[in-house]
């Protein structure tokens, strides 16, 4: 009995610890209208029979502001911009000087980028997402959420967060296999960002895809 007893606590004990994981995502979602943040990517593809595992890495600029306004700037080892007001998400490739335009809505929905800068509280994330608290030893406290829609791109998210309730990393897993980790450093947040974070005008001579 004493034995079970002790089970018993230990495991409360666990679950109170990984329960920070949701209260951070939520306060982060509530209080948190605006940032900007340096960020690295690392991206690793499944490997092929008889090849290595290749990571790919990229490093940029993240800012944000809710609902639903975000900018990727992308600077090494390729130049690339995201970027999304709201209402037009456009992707534009500098190498190809090609620019991508989206309908948002269209674009996102049960995206990543949709769980940082769109949702507003626990409650509308639940909408399109399973959500539970993972805890890896990694000293991050994670939440993983699961898409309730089956069969699309997006197998899973993960967002960590350090035990002071900041955003720490974002970690993607496609249907293909593909694993995507993001990782933040010097966040800021603030209450709002100049209006022209979130404008974007194609490049003279570029190429526009609209679709």
């Amino acid at each position: 009995m004493k034995r079970l007893l002790t089970a018993i606590l230990i495991a409360a004990g666990a679950s109170t610890a990984m329960a920070d994981g949701l209260k951070s995502l939520e306060s982060f979602m509530k209080n948190v209208r605006a940032g900007k943040a340096e960020f690295t990517q690392a991206v690793t593809a499944p490997p092929k029979q008889g090849q290595e595992v290749r990571t790919k890495v990229s490093s940029g600029s993240f800012e944000f502001q809710r609902p639903g306004k975000f900018r990727f700037n992308y600077v090494k080892p390729f130049e690339q911009l995201i970027v999304a007001d709201g209402k037009t998400l456009w992707l534009y490739d500098a190498d190809l000087n090609q620019v991508t335009e989206r309908a948002q809505a269209q674009a996102l929905g049960s995206t990543p980028a949709a769980i940082l800068t769109s949702a507003t509280d626990l409650k509308a994330l639940k909408a399109d997402f399973e959500l539970s608290n993972e805890h890896n030893g990694d000293g991050l406290e994670w939440v993983l959420a699961s898409p309730k829609q089956k069969g699309g791109q997006l197998k899973s998210v993960r967002i960590g967060f350090t035990p002071e309730g900041q955003l720490a990393a974002l970690s993607i897993e496609d249907s293909f296999g593909q694993h995507s980790l993001m990782k933040f450093q010097s966040l800021q947040t603030q209450a709002s960002l100049p209006a022209s974070t979130f404008q974007f005008k194609a490049p003279k001579g570029a190429d526009v895809l609209k679709q």
